[in-house]
Formats: structure tokens, C-alpha cells, sequence
């Protein structure tokens, strides 16, 4: 399979995390509707709709995406990603201020994480590191499996049943198992997907806050259904969520390897 090359603007680590985690998975084994078998009634009924019989479980994914993500004000963006659950990601992107290009990147891998966001390449808007941020990427790394669904049946995974309608999945990142609500319609469409993530949304301090997406229409990859248009940020499900709604964006294109 043809190597994607890494977008622009990336440091020489965030390139070789990039490279790592779009590598192609050797000898996947091919979905058999009898995997499912196991998994909370929620989870089943999602992982049954989100992945086709006979499919190969691919590991890894990388997807471009176009929206608007609120930098003071909502701007656009278009965005490409490598993503590979419980391993890391490296999401790059271009926004505009005015008529101004930002570019930049988040990233997670070997349990490090970091932002980089620059004015015309020249001009810091917004960068960091440290334990603080290599957590709270953690916290989006384990939300995000759900756009790699083969994730849903590794054996690292722990699942409980909540209800009819709703899971949790417990992923090892780094050092520490993260927790994921899934919300699940009847059909098996997934609605939601929620996390108590580390971060500081508020100026307040680091602390945890729940962290989710609201999904939205499907789109079919590879074999793979995952949501494609979806809406983010703090505080889902609660009165603050037009406080800390922080980006909007549809998944054009998604490759599995």
C-alpha cells in the first residue's frame, strides 16, 4: 500500500510519529459478525453497523476533514490525521485568521504529547508540552477510537454494559486507562461519544472535564461506517455546551492501513 506522505509544517518528531502510525497492519484478519459477540448490547449493535462482514480489520486510519474551529471566533480549517488507537495521533491543520494562514499540528505518541500553531510559519499563536498536555491529548486519542472501529475488538479494550442504549470502553493510553461512553442509537448509529478529559477550558487550572462529539450523518470507507459530520468540544449534554462547542467538521476522505 502506498506510503501517505506527512502534510507540511510538521517538526522531524511529529513527521516520524506520523510515518509510524500510518503504517499498513500486517496480516489483518477479516471481520466475522461473530467478534461481536461479546460486547455490551450498545457496543455490538455499533460495532455490527460499522463494519462490514469480510472486512479487514485495519488498525490505523488516515483521514482529511474540513470545517470551522472557534479561535476566539469560528474560522475555517481543513485538516489531514493519522490516527492509530491506543497508540497515538498526529492531527495537522491550516486555519485562517483574516486573510492570514495558521499552521500547525496536535500530537500524541510514546506517551508525549504537543501542540504547535504558528502565524505564517513565523509567528507563535499557540504551543505546548509537558504532562499537562500529553494527558489531556491522551483523553482525545482514546475518544477517537471510534473512527478506527476494528479498535472496538482488541483484546486491550474493557467494555461495560451501561444500558440499551450506552458502553463504555476502557483504553490503555500511556500509563493510564481512559474511559469512553458510547451513545448508540436502535439502529446502531452512533450519537455521541464522551470522555472525562484532563485539560483547562475554562482559565480555571488543569483539571478533568467531560469532553465529547455529537455525531451526525454517516460515510462508508474501506468498509468501515463511521460518523462524518461531527461537532465537538467541553461540556456536552450540559448548559455550558455553547461555552465549550470549539469545532465543527465533516470527514471527506478516510484510508484505512
Amino acid at each position: 500500500m502506498t506510503v501517505i506522505v506527512s502534510p507540511p509544517h510538521l517538526t522531524s518528531q511529529a513527521r516520524r510519529d506520523w510515518d509510524t502510525l500510518q503504517e499498513t497492519t500486517g496480516r489483518a484478519p477479516r471481520f466475522d459478525p461473530g467478534q461481536a459477540d461479546h460486547l455490551p448490547e450498545a457496543a455490538r449493535r455499533w460495532v455490527l453497523r460499522a463494519i462490514a462482514p469480510g472486512t479487514p480489520l485495519l488498525r490505523s486510519v488516515v483521514l482529511r476533514s474540513r470545517g470551522e474551529i472557534r479561535l476566539g471566533t469560528w474560522r475555517r480549517f481543513h485538516a489531514t490525521q493519522a490516527l492509530e488507537p491506543m497508540e497515538g495521533f498526529v492531527w495537522a491543520a491550516t486555519a485562517w485568521m483574516g486573510l492570514l494562514p495558521v499552521h500547525g499540528f496536535d500530537r500524541y505518541h510514546d506517551g508525549a504529547g504537543e501542540m504547535r500553531w504558528r502565524v505564517l510559519d513565523a509567528l507563535p499563536v499557540m504551543s505546548g508540552s509537558g504532562p499537562d498536555i500529553t494527558r489531556s491529548a491522551a483523553g482525545r486519542l482514546a475518544g477517537e477510537f471510534v473512527l478506527a472501529p476494528a479498535a472496538a475488538l482488541d483484546p486491550r479494550v474493557r467494555w461495560k454494559h451501561v444500558d440499551a442504549n450506552e458502553a463504555v470502553a476502557s483504553l490503555p493510553v500511556g500509563d493510564e486507562d481512559v474511559d469512553v461512553r458510547l451513545t448508540v442509537a436502535g439502529d446502531g448509529r452512533l450519537a455521541a461519544v464522551t470522555v472525562s478529559r484532563w485539560g483547562d477550558p475554562d482559565g480555571t487550572g488543569y483539571r478533568r472535564h467531560p469532553f465529547g462529539v455529537v455525531c451526525g450523518r454517516e460515510g462508508v470507507f474501506d468498509g468501515f461506517t463511521i460518523p462524518v459530520a461531527l461537532r465537538g468540544g467541553w461540556w456536552p449534554g450540559t448548559e455550558r455546551w455553547a461555552e465549550g462547542e470549539f469545532i465543527r467538521f465533516t470527514i471527506e476522505d478516510a484510508v484505512y492501513r
